[in-house]
């Protein structure tokens, strides 16, 4: 076990050194920056600027320096909005956070128990509406869906807000104010998990498939155990294993926001921070933000690794 992971985290480590390379690389050596496109400054003050970022040092040192600032924690500095991007992580990536780990629940409820009754009733009407549901799902785009709810239930009907995280003006504290948020989430939440249910049910659908067809499952039925006991605690147990593998790429997303929904909705978090400093081409922050990304996904990697050679005693280490 120590071997495995002092291995992996060796691997960990070159993996996100090549990373970082990239995308160091990838945004200094676009044409442009914030300081070239803002109009507003003189070419004096634009000299200023760079000599004071360091921007008109040679490309080398300058990842040279921008690396060892990350291994002191310190992510870059931001700008366009002259703060650093560690202060802005916090200002938005936990309403980012809010929402994904909200749908991401949801989402795995849903697939979790659609999956299931889909595969036990294969064939089935049900399993034929549900796979013909998924793909229109699947299939229409998240701007459309997102636009279409506020149509009919903002607009429409007036029962739910159009966007935002609480209502304009609001001075809500306490209570009032977690009513006030959990009202503004649930358009952007139902729009996240009808994008995200569809793949996810097919996963666990032919999970159970291959499950339900295995001898310890004729074993268990050939006892005389109820059929809900052989399917939640024999075989959805088994199939829901490879699902682990699935953890670690939610890592990422629980704390990378969604531009397009952000977007839409106008909800205050960090995919919609990214747009806007895309658009400005604050590279800084873009850089700092993708290389949080970077280190998320190879975190989650090895989370998920490690709880599928635990859970699952057939595969060592």
């Amino acid at each position: 076990m120590r071997t495995y992971l002092l291995r992996r985290c060796l691997y960990m480590l070159l993996i996100l050194i090549g990373a970082s390379l990239l995308i160091f690389f990838l945004y200094s050596l676009t044409p442009g920056d914030y300081v070239d496109n803002n109009l507003s400054l003189s070419e004096e003050r634009k000299a200023e600027l760079r000599e004071i970022h360091g921007l008109n040092k040679p490309i080398l040192e300058r990842y040279v320096n921008w690396m060892a600032s990350m291994f002191k924690g310190d992510f870059g500095y931001s700008l366009a909005q002259q703060r650093p991007v560690l202060d802005l992580f916090q200002d938005y990536i936990w309403n980012s956070f809010l929402l994904a780990v909200v749908s991401t629940f949801f989402t795995w409820f849903f697939a979790v128990v659609v999956g299931v009754l889909t595969a036990y009733k294969q064939y089935s009407l049900l399993d034929t509406l549900v796979m013909v549901g998924i793909f229109a799902a699947m299939s229409i785009p998240s701007f459309f869906i997102g636009l279409f709810l506020i149509k009919v239930f903002a607009v429409d009907l007036k029962i739910l807000p159009p966007g935002g995280m609480i209502t304009t003006g609001s001075r809500a504290v306490g209570w009032e104010y977690v009513a006030q948020v959990l009202h503004h989430m649930l358009l952007p939440v139902a729009v996240m998990v009808l994008l995200g249910v569809g793949s996810l049910t097919r996963y666990f659908r032919s999970n159970m498939l291959e499950v339900i067809r295995q001898d310890y499952v004729r074993t268990a039925r050939a006892k005389g155990l109820k059929e809900r006991t052989v399917l939640y605690r024999h075989a959805l147990k088994n199939a829901m294993l490879p699902a682990i593998t699935l953890i670690g790429f939610e890592l990422p997303g629980l704390f990378g926001g969604s531009i397009i929904i952000e977007k839409i909705f106008n909800w205050p978090g960090i995919g919609q921070l990214y747009m806007q400093s895309f658009t400005v081409r604050d590279y800084p922050l873009l850089m700092g933000f993708t290389m949080f990304l970077a280190i998320l996904t190879v975190v989650g990697t090895l989370i998920s690794d490690i709880l599928y050679h635990t859970s699952d005693p057939r595969v060592r280490f």
